[in-house]
């Protein structure tokens, strides 16, 4: 089959988690056979459930006696001091698409 949108290409079928995704190499352009977005949107469900969180109980928090700093805490706010750095940068999660979808 050629891609609608190229015209003169022909699709590329690939078969990823077993669904089959035809695409076109050069637009980048991706078609579904009949049925598989309702097998993607199924997984997508599924994939979102298991990774919801879990209730957990939580311990108390005993409260310690305040006392008064020894220095004075509106020198740490004039610096301009962010109390995140040197941390690792977020990174986000893949996605089932992703994987579906990454053809490199």
């Amino acid at each position: 089959m050629n891609c609608p949108h190229c015209a003169e290409i022909t699709l590329v079928m690939a078969e990823r988690n077993g669904i089959e995704i035809d695409y076109c190499p050069k637009c980048r352009g991706v078609w579904l056979d009949r049925g598989e977005l309702d097998k993607i949107i199924e997984r997508a469900a599924a994939a979102e459930q298991a990774a919801a969180p879990r209730a957990t109980s939580h311990q108390p928090v005993v409260s310690q006696p305040t006392r008064q700093p020894d220095f004075e805490d509106s020198d740490f706010r004039q610096r301009s001091y962010d109390p995140r750095y040197g941390q690792q940068p977020y990174k986000k999660r893949k996605s089932l698409l992703s994987d579906l979808f990454d053809f490199d």
